[in-house]
């Protein structure tokens, strides 16, 4: 699902004979496909789980957001390095680690003692998913021969889809049974059956491949992008608890110290032996580099809506999970409903713009809802947000569907299987980064010792206030898309061996379907892949 870059390209897939043939192929795609729903469902199911969570393990405010945002730092520190341990030390031996890694961590999450158990284990989580999920595609690439694909994309965009619309349905149904009295912790439980299955299967059936030309690996690069963002993300995410201590400052501005000794380093890696994590030519390119400002940005809004919207449902309106959950379908429909017609209809006719629509109607969605919340307070009902959440999908439908492409129109195409990696890293930077600004929009507007009549009206404003941050936010992404072509290049895609076209355009849909869904959950990781 995810593209990193030393994803195979699309010559190499095309000349590349099937490693497995027949009925064996198809049972790793079953469980490559079971995976990737597996991946997908459980960072969809935990953010409807939150509130129960919260009460259940008596986790504080930040800890909430750390099993939350640990996840995605993690996920996007891997993310890269994940697949180039794959293309250096096979696909299949990193996809049986990633599961089995995962499982483990889901197992871990489910019996966690405490919340610092289950932070730490969502961090694990995060990291193994950045193991496994890069391995997919380029095992279907490794498996299949390339007219068969556009069968195998179109299987993988059912899947997406499902779980995407599956995952805070399934959630809530798992925490309103109290299954064996266990709360919430069937949603993580519910992973070890799959992944053992998956575990095994794979073993037998998953043939393994290796790139032919593989990059090295970088690892300093990973350790500076990962402790630049902790020093920004902990005084963020602990600072209202501790009173802002001076200590957090010098952290968040040492932060971009790191980030400067990163780009020095990179300049000097990829002079030594060409293989950066971050392949900072790219930013010579003016729609890149405002297309990455863009993804980081939206991750930021969609990191800080999706947790408060789920805080403002259960603990300032009282709702059950089922009903938040429940209250949700409308938007997921409308992402996926709008993301269909930007790809196959708008954008090819009206390009641009479709884009800046799309953050201008997010923004006029946002805004309802804060007018609606306001208006109604904690008298208000789940159709009431019918209207601005179907407003709110379908102008976020708009947007992730065809960003990428527009972020990677002018990219030379032997740099987009690096762009599209770092694309994928950066939105997960930035959904971490909104996940920790939501202890400074939202709970900073929150006393620290409220009666219980008091939580209902104070979680109300309070959701108010974060909202208008996300309506600031779709405004400067507005902004920054006059940067990106007018109408995306289209000499991208189907260069090469035009027998593969079909395949590669069906395998790109994959990739937009995947951001769709993922943008449901708490704006995480969206997957796109090498056009």
């Amino acid at each position: 699902m995810t593209s990193t870059e030393t994803s195979l390209s699309a010559s190499d897939a095309a000349s590349a004979p099937p490693s497995a043939g027949g009925r064996r192929r198809w049972f790793a795609l079953a469980i490559v496909m079971t995976a990737a729903f597996m991946d997908l469902v459980d960072v969809t199911i935990v953010n409807i789980a939150i509130p129960s969570i919260q009460r259940e393990a008596g986790a504080s405010f930040s800890q909430i957001q750390w099993i939350t945002a640990g996840y995605a730092l993690a996920f996007a520190a891997g993310l890269i390095t994940g697949g180039r341990l794959g293309d250096i030390h096979g696909r299949k031996r990193l996809f049986l680690l990633g599961i089995g890694g995962f499982t483990l961590a889901s197992a871990l999450c489910g019996f966690a003692a405490n919340p610092e158990m289950l932070v730490a284990s969502r961090i694990l989580q995060g990291a193994m998913a950045a193991m496994m999920v890069p391995q997919v595609l380029s095992i279907v690439h490794a498996t299949f021969p390339a007219h068969e694909r556009g069968k195998v994309f179109g299987l993988f965009g059912a899947v997406v889809g499902l779980g995407a619309v599956s995952g805070p349905l399934l959630g809530a149904l798992l925490t309103e049974w109290n299954l064996f009295g266990l709360a919430w912790r069937p949603i993580f439980l519910i992973n070890l059956p799959v992944g053992i299955a998956g575990l095994v299967l794979g073993s037998r059936f998953i043939t393994e491949s290796k790139a032919p030309r593989a990059l090295k690996l970088d690892l300093v690069g990973v350790a500076l992008v990962t402790l630049g963002l902790l020093m920004l993300l902990y005084p963020l995410t602990r600072g209202r608890e501790l009173g802002w201590p001076l200590w957090g400052y010098a952290s968040m501005a040492g932060a971009f110290v790191v980030f400067g000794a990163l780009v020095a380093y990179e300049r000097r890696k990829a002079a030594r032996d060409g293989s950066p994590l971050v392949e900072l030519s790219l930013f010579h390119v003016k729609s890149f580099a405002a297309g990455i400002a863009v993804q980081t940005v939206f991750g930021v809004a969609l990191g800080v809506f999706f947790l408060v919207w789920t805080l403002y449902m259960q603990v300032g309106l009282g709702w059950s999970a089922l009903r938040a959950g429940l209250t949700g379908v409308p938007f997921s429909i409308a992402v996926s409903t709008a993301a269909g017609l930007s790809v196959q209809k708008l954008v090819p006719r009206f390009g641009r713009g479709v884009l800046q629509a799309g953050a201008l109607v997010m923004a006029a969605g946002v805004l309802l809802y804060i007018w609606e919340a306001h208006r109604y307070g904690l008298g208000i009902a789940s159709w009431q947000m019918a209207l601005p959440l179907v407003v709110m999908g379908a102008g976020m439908g708009l947007i992730v569907a065809p960003l990428t492409d527009a972020v990677l129109s002018d990219v030379p195409r032997e740099h987009s299987g690096s762009a599209s990696g770092l694309i994928n890293t950066v939105q997960q930077m930035g959904n971490a980064l909104g996940l920790g600004l939501v202890s400074v929009v939202f709970f900073g507007e929150i006393g620290d010792r409220l009666q219980p009549e008091e939580v209902g009206p104070a979680f109300v404003h309070a959701f108010q206030h974060a909202l208008i941050w996300v309506a600031v936010v779709m405004a400067v992404i507005f902004l920054l898309m006059f940067a990106l072509p007018r109408r995306p290049a289209q000499h991208l895609e189907g260069t090469g061996d035009g027998g593969d076209t079909g395949a590669e355009s069906a395998e790109r849909v994959v990739g937009r379907a995947a951001e769709a869904g993922r943008a449901g959950e708490a704006g995480g990781k969206r997957p796109e892949l090498v056009p």
